[in-house]
């Protein structure tokens, strides 16, 4: 039974460090394809553009895959079961309500986009912070790292909507803002993912 517990633990674990390399690599992936698939090469305005191209499949593909982990996803109490149904729920309106199609699609994405961007900065910031009475030397660098990471993905949040707001017509548009505050908040999701998949400051076996 032991060795059964360790081995869900471990798959858990992995599963944990996938979603946070999915987060880390879907960017990059859609830029390097994007590329590809234009001439002369050049970014898009935002991630949710890459829909309009053959690089959906790779956006929409990623999106499922974090639903469904979401969707079955079980933490240690109620609080993480419910932020990962509604991060389900988000993941899938970003998913099958494309920013290209009607202006109710384009509601949806965008509620849909924030919520999930709020919900997987809860975790960070509210969730995987949680411990017991002692930390370890590395819960605390971890702990470091999830906040940093929930307040990036939150500040990335608040700059989209100022650009939205104030620099949409400006200049500011020909450097893609929202490009990459999305890869930014993409890549700190990623991180604090892979961290809590015990990839980096793991705490020391128990004595």
């Amino acid at each position: 039974m032991a060795n059964g517990t360790e081995t869900l633990i471990v798959s858990y674990l992995t599963l944990r460090r996938v979603v946070g390399f999915l987060g880390v690599m879907l960017p990059i992936v859609l830029a390097l394809w994007g590329f590809s698939l234009t001439s002369p090469p050049a970014l898009r305005d935002s991630i949710s553009a890459y829909y309009d191209v053959r690089t959906r499949d790779v956006l929409v593909g990623v999106l499922f895959t974090l639903a469904w982990f979401f969707f079955t996803y079980h933490g240690h109490d109620n609080r993480d079961n419910i932020a990962g149904y509604f991060a389900w729920l988000f993941a899938l309106g970003v998913a099958l309500f494309p920013v290209s199609g009607s202006p109710r699609d384009k509601v949806v994405h965008f509620v849909s986009a924030t919520g999930l961007f709020l919900v997987l900065s809860y975790f960070s910031l509210r969730l995987f912070t949680l411990s017991g009475a002692t930390q370890t030397p590395q819960k605390l660098i971890r702990n470091r790292i999830y906040r940093t990471c929930g307040y990036i993905m939150l500040a990335c949040i608040v700059l989209i909507g100022l650009y939205h707001a104030f620099g949409k017509h400006t200049v500011l548009a020909t450097w893609k803002p929202v490009f990459w505050l999305e890869s930014l908040a993409l890549w700190a999701f990623g991180v604090s993912w892979f961290v809590k998949g015990e990839t980096l400051w793991r705490d020391p076996p128990p004595l």
